[in-house]
């Protein structure tokens, strides 16, 4: 591989793309770890946090001794109740639930879940030029706050509301809305709610995820009206 020195977020995105286009499939087990980080040029304990960073976001599970395994499986999710689903309902759905996802995170999160925040939170500082790059690491965090809540029903609804986020209409506000002012912005309050999670202040933390889902319904009504 060329380029800069791949971290464990970029091999985390590597992996995650393969699984994704059934590279490989379910129950599957990985290549050797050693293999895999001599593949990608980075060393083990790099794989070993992307893989770690994969288990949480439900793609992986590693068994001691056993190996890797694949735990990704496509849903078969039927979209027709979300298609009339607008940007800004989905605001207000995610106003219903993050602040309160932020508040389960403080108390169930682990330093592993919040070094595969902060992972995520470098990729979106990365790619402020780059919207699509953005948009991908943003729906990352925040499925991986729901992720670090160990709350399989919240799991489920963010993935519905990720779900609303890949449609037509979505795709054509975020072109709107997505610039390098607003990525910044986004960038700085993301990093606020999760120096507030990791201080371990849940009423703050949630008031930060206010703030931010404030930005974005504004900036989203904005470009409604142009």
């Amino acid at each position: 591989m060329t380029g800069r020195k791949l971290g464990s977020a970029d091999i985390a995105a590597l992996l995650r793309r393969e699984i994704s286009k059934g590279t490989y499939r379910l129950h599957d087990r990985l290549p050797a770890s050693r293999q895999m980080a001599d593949e990608y040029g980075v060393a083990r304990n790099t794989l070993r946090e992307a893989l770690a960073q994969l288990e949480v976001e439900g793609y992986v599970n590693t068994r001691a001794g056993s190996g890797t395994y694949i735990t990704f499986q496509e849903k078969e999710t039927n979209v027709a109740p979300l298609e009339d689903t607008n940007p800004l309902e989905l605001i207000d759905a995610r106003f219903a639930l993050e602040p309160h996802i932020c508040r389960l995170c403080v108390l169930h999160g682990s330093r592993q879940d919040f070094d595969l925040l902060e992972g995520l939170c470098d990729r979106m500082e990365e790619a402020v030029d780059d919207p699509v790059a953005f948009a991908e690491a943003d729906t990352a965090f925040h499925k991986a706050l729901a992720a670090t809540t160990r709350n399989t029903l919240l799991i489920w609804i963010i993935d519905q509301i990720n779900t609303v986020r890949s449609l037509d209409e979505w795709t054509r506000m975020r072109h709107l809305t997505l610039d390098g002012a607003i990525i910044k912005k986004y960038n700085a309050q993301h990093r606020q709610v999760l120096n507030a999670i990791r201080l371990r202040e849940p009423e703050r933390a949630a008031n930060l995820m206010k703030e931010h889902l404030e930005t974005a319904r504004l900036s989203l009504t904005r470009a409604a009206e142009t």
